[in-house]
């Protein structure tokens, strides 16, 4: 197994800035894998040319070839066959702060007078069958990692993960431990090893999720980079 260096994250804050308060996660609905893009209950829509990447696999691990849809106000995910575990990537671009506190989809040099900048990007896991075996994430610059398959756990139970940023562990990440209904609820926060337990709250669709800023040193154009990042699972299996 590859030696992970843990990754002390000094500096890096949970931010609620209009650039990056919405989240991304995936949905089943009407037989479809929905892209959504919004916080808690909110379900916005958003340009389907922002997502970046999509990726499935099977319960091996092995890459299923996936296409993206992309509708007028949203994307539609559409793998070749089931896929055991799916991965979706969203750059949601520059913003910039002016004076008057709005923000500008663009990079601070062409925001005179910008007070913050920042580029955004989210990211979502979701694992559909039990016994999956997980791929390699390097796609997920920000990804939490279930340490046990999540659709054995069950409601009520506490689910062991890990948070890499950037491939290494990442100490002192908050996790949110039921976006869709608690988005500002806080449920545990990475230890050094980018550990953490988190409860399952749902007999339906968890969403655990995080949200971190980084900042960068001699970029002309965004001051931080902030990352969103989902893990979604059902907490009890689907019967007729």
């Amino acid at each position: 197994m590859q030696h992970l260096k843990p990754l002390a994250l000094l500096g890096l804050l949970l931010v609620a800035t209009q650039a990056s308060a919405h989240g991304l996660w995936t949905e089943q609905r009407r037989g479809n894998i929905e892209v959504i893009y919004g916080h808690g209950a909110e379900d916005n829509a958003f340009k389907a040319q922002k997502i970046s990447g999509a990726w499935a696999y099977d319960g091996a691990g092995k890459m299923i070839p996936v296409s993206v849809e992309r509708l007028a106000d949203h994307a539609r995910l559409k793998p070749l066959k089931t896929p055991a575990v799916m991965a979706v990537a969203l750059d949601n671009g520059m913003w910039s702060q002016t004076a008057d506190k709005k923000w500008v989809n663009a990079g601070r040099s062409k925001v005179p007078g910008a007070i913050e900048s920042t580029q955004t990007f989210k990211y979502s896991l979701a694992i559909y069958q039990p016994g999956a075996k997980l791929p390699a994430l390097n796609q997920l610059k920000l990804v939490i990692v279930p340490e046990v398959d999540p659709l054995t756990v069950g409601p009520g139970q506490s689910l062991p993960v890990r948070v890499l940023l950037d491939g290494q562990p990442a100490a002192g990440v908050k996790l949110v431990g039921d976006y869709r209904s608690a988005p500002n609820t806080l449920s545990a926060e990475t230890d050094k090893e980018g550990r953490a337990q988190v409860l399952v709250r749902n007999e339906g669709l968890n969403v655990i999720a995080a949200q971190i800023e980084v900042p960068l040193k001699d970029n002309p154009d965004v001051a931080t980079r902030g990352l969103f990042t989902s893990l979604t699972f059902l907490g009890e299996a689907h019967h007729e």
